[in-house]
C-alpha cells in the first residue's frame, strides 16, 4: 500500500469521529502549550534578570562582607569590610575607575504630612549615582564636602519622595528618620526594582551620617564603620581579572587574614546573571519534566483510542487482509493514523501555547519570550510520542487473524 493511500485512509478515519478525535489530541495540545508556554515565562525572567543586573551600570565588581568568617585565633579585624577598605581600593588597586559604599539600615521616617515605617536607609559614597547608573530627578545627589562634614542630608527615592510629600516638592523641605532631622536635596528619577531591592523607596544619605546616627549605640563599637557592600568600577581597559586579585590580595592583607579565611567576597556582574540563570534553570527544567507528563499522558490517550478503535474496526481490518492487504499494511495505517493525531495535536497545541504566552505576558507582570527550540522541542516531542504509543495498537491490528477479524460481530 502507498503511503498516500495509508494517509488518506488514515484521515478519512479521524474526520469520521471527530469528536473522539478531539478528545483524543486534548492531551497532546496541552502538554505541547505547557511545555511553550513555561520555557517562554522562563526564557523572559532570565532575560529580565540579565537586563536589570546590566542597570545597575558597567563593569562593576561587587566586594561583600561575610561575617561570621574570623582570622585564626581571632587575630585581625575578621568582621568584614570597613570604610577605609573602600579607600584603601581606590588608592591602591590599578585598573579601578570609582569606588562606592553601601550601608544600609531601616528607620520610620516622617514629613509633615506622612509616616512611613521600615524605610531602607542607605548611607553611600557621592559617587553611588554615577557608578550605579541612577539619574537625579530633582535637585542634587551629596557631595564629598557632605560626606566629610557629616551633612543631615537625604536625596529620596522616587516612589518615597510621593509618599512622603505628594504633589509638593520635597528639595528644601525636611524629614525626621528616627529622631534626626534631614534636610531633602534631591530625588532620584524612577528606577523600580532590581534583584529584590526597590530603589525607589530608599533614602540615600552620607555614609557618615549612617555611621554617627543610625547605628545602633549598643553595637556602634563593634559595628563601627562597617560597610554592607564596597562597589568598585573597574575601567573598560583593565584585566577584570587581574583587578580583583589586587582587591584579594589588599584586603586579606589589610583584615590580617588569608584567601582561605577571607572575610569578604568578589563577584562580578556576569557571576550573579550565572547564578541567578542557573537558579532559573532548574525551575525551568523542573516545569519542561512536569509539561513532559502531560505529553505522555497525552500519549497513552491516543494508545487507549486506538485500541478501542482496532476493536471496533476488525471486520473492516479481516476484509482489507482478505482482498490482499499484507500485516505491514495494516500496521502503517494505524501507526499513521497515531502519528496524525498527535502532528495535528501538536500543531493546535503549538498555536495555544505562542497565543497563551502572548496573553501570560500581557496580562502579568511577568515577561514570557517564546524561543524557535521550545516549539520544535514540543512539536517533536508530540510526534515521538504519538509514534512509540501508536505502534503498539497498530501492531495489534497487524497481527489479527483475517479468518478470525471477518468473523468478529
Amino acid at each position: 500500500m502507498k503511503l498516500t493511500e495509508a494517509m488518506r485512509i488514515a484521515w478519512e478515519a479521524i474526520l469520521k469521529n471527530k469528536i473522539r478525535s478531539v478528545l483524543t489530541m486534548l492531551g497532546i495540545i496541552i502538554g505541547v502549550a505547557a511545555v511553550i508556554i513555561m520555557v517562554a515565562i522562563s526564557a523572559g525572567t532570565e532575560a529580565t534578570i540579565q537586563e536589570q543586573i546590566t542597570s545597575l551600570g558597567s563593569n562593576l565588581l561587587f566586594v561583600q562582607s561575610s561575617f561570621g568568617r574570623m582570622g585564626p585565633g581571632g587575630g585581625g579585624q575578621g568582621g568584614g569590610l570597613v570604610y577605609d577598605d573602600a579607600t584603601a581600593i581606590q588608592d591602591q588597586v590599578s585598573g579601578v575607575e570609582a569606588v562606592v559604599v553601601e550601608q544600609s539600615t531601616t528607620q520610620t521616617i516622617k514629613s509633615e504630612s506622612a509616616q512611613l515605617d521600615d524605610v531602607s536607609i542607605v548611607g553611600s559614597s557621592p559617587g553611588l549615582p554615577s557608578v550605579r547608573d541612577l539619574e537625579i530627578s530633582q535637585g542634587r545627589y551629596f557631595n564629598e564636602q557632605d560626606v566629610q562634614r557629616k551633612q543631615k542630608v537625604a536625596v529620596l527615592g522616587y516612589t518615597l519622595a510621593q509618599e512622603l510629600f505628594g504633589d509638593e516638592n520635597p528639595v528644601g523641605q525636611y524629614v525626621t528618620v528616627g529622631s534626626t532631622k534631614l534636610a531633602v536635596i534631591g530625588v532620584m528619577a524612577e528606577k523600580g526594582s532590581v534583584g529584590g531591592v526597590d530603589f525607589d523607596a530608599r533614602l540615600y544619605t552620607p555614609i557618615t551620617v549612617v555611621f554617627q546616627k543610625f547605628t545602633p549605640s549598643q553595637f556602634a563599637r563593634i559595628v563601627g564603620d562597617s560597610v554592607r557592600q564596597i562597589t568598585v568600577e573597574v575601567d573598560p581597559s583593565a584585566n577584570v581579572d587581574d583587578v580583583i586579585t589586587q582587591i584579594n590580595l589588599l584586603l586579606v592583607k589589610r583584615h590580617d587574614l588569608t584567601l582561605d579565611t577571607a572575610d569578604f567576597s568578589v563577584t562580578t556582574q556576569s557571576d550573579i546573571i550565572s547564578t541567578r540563570e542557573s537558579t532559573t534553570s532548574a525551575f525551568r527544567n523542573l516545569l519542561a519534566w512536569v509539561a513532559g507528563v502531560s505529553l505522555i499522558v497525552g500519549g497513552i490517550g491516543i494508545m487507549n483510542i486506538m485500541l478501542v478503535s482496532v476493536t471496533e474496526r476488525t471486520r473492516e481490518i479481516g476484509l482489507r487482509q482478505s482482498i490482499g492487504a499484507t500485516p505491514n499494511d495494516i500496521r502503517l495505517q494505524f501507526l499513521i493514523e497515531a502519528l496524525l493525531l498527535s502532528v495535528i495535536g501538536g500543531l493546535i497545541g503549538i498555536l495555544v501555547g505562542v497565543g497563551g504566552s502572548y496573553i501570560f505576558g500581557t496580562f502579568s507582570d511577568m515577561r514570557t519570550v517564546v524561543s524557535v527550540s521550545s516549539v520544535l522541542l514540543a512539536f517533536s516531542s508530540a510526534a515521538i510520542v504519538g509514534a512509540f504509543f501508536g505502534f503498539y495498537p497498530a501492531n495489534q491490528a497487524a497481527q489479527l487473524d483475517p479468518i478470525e477479524a471477518l468473523r468478529y460481530e
